[in-house]
């Protein structure tokens, strides 16, 4: 096999290592929002949980994935952080649908949701552009992030809260992009990453939608 045969099988190689990185990540991807539906309606009528439960609960799943994404294990882990972060989220669900406009606050959370990722991941996968350079914004808007949960679970400030959903919208749709990004250009080959960085991405948009509803709707 010459250099210019090798070169195109390569290529063919790669090209069809990324759709299947994609076809399994959006698969997943799928199944773990439905699980999280799932769940999510369970709970709705079910006690509040305590915000550090929640991030306790939330990271500890999260960790267990990152370690076990490689062996068959990070899928049960996958499911586990999706459908505790559904369970979650259940009674908040459960007050709004209970509530005069809450059904339309869902609704709108959930389609503006869907409208970003659709139209980022189309974007990305159209237009194949390297998102790269955004690794040191990402990491960067991270810490960032993460110093605000922690000063929010002390002092409870309602223009603190807006500028965290508004920075986690932000945040989320940059991760989307480069996490497409990686896909399609290599730098990523682990479906379960893959799927578990943009189910906490769309977890956050949603999440911040639904804040940034409730609070000029008067329903916060």
């Amino acid at each position: 096999m010459n250099e210019v045969d090798l070169a195109i099988a390569q290529s063919q190689q790669s090209a069809l290592t990324v759709n299947k990185v994609l076809k399994n990540t959006y698969l997943l991807l799928s199944m773990t929002l439905a699980f999280s539906a799932v769940t999510a309606t369970l709970s709705m009528n079910a006690p509040v949980l305590s915000p550090w439960v929640f991030l306790l609960g939330a990271y500890g799943f999260l960790f267990a994935t990152h370690a076990l994404a490689r062996s068959p294990w990070g899928l049960l882990t996958t499911f586990g952080f999706t459908g505790f972060i559904g369970y979650g989220i259940g009674p908040l669900l459960g007050y709004l649908m209970a509530s005069q406009n809450g059904s339309e606050i869902v609704t709108t959370a959930l389609g503006g949701t869907a409208f970003i990722f659709f139209g980022l991941s189309g974007w990305v996968l159209a237009s194949r552009k390297d998102f790269s350079f955004l690794r040191g914004f990402i990491a960067a808007g991270c810490l960032v992030l993460l110093a605000a949960i922690v000063i929010s679970l002390f002092w409870q400030m309602p223009a603190l809260q807006l500028a965290m959903s508004v920075g986690f919208m932000f945040f989320s749709s940059a991760v989307i992009l480069y996490q497409t990004s990686e896909i399609i250009h290599g730098g990523e080959r682990n479906y379960i990453l893959a799927t578990i960085t943009l189910y906490v991405s769309l977890y956050n948009i949603f999440m911040s939608l639904l804040h940034l509803l409730m609070a000029f709707s008067g329903d916060d």
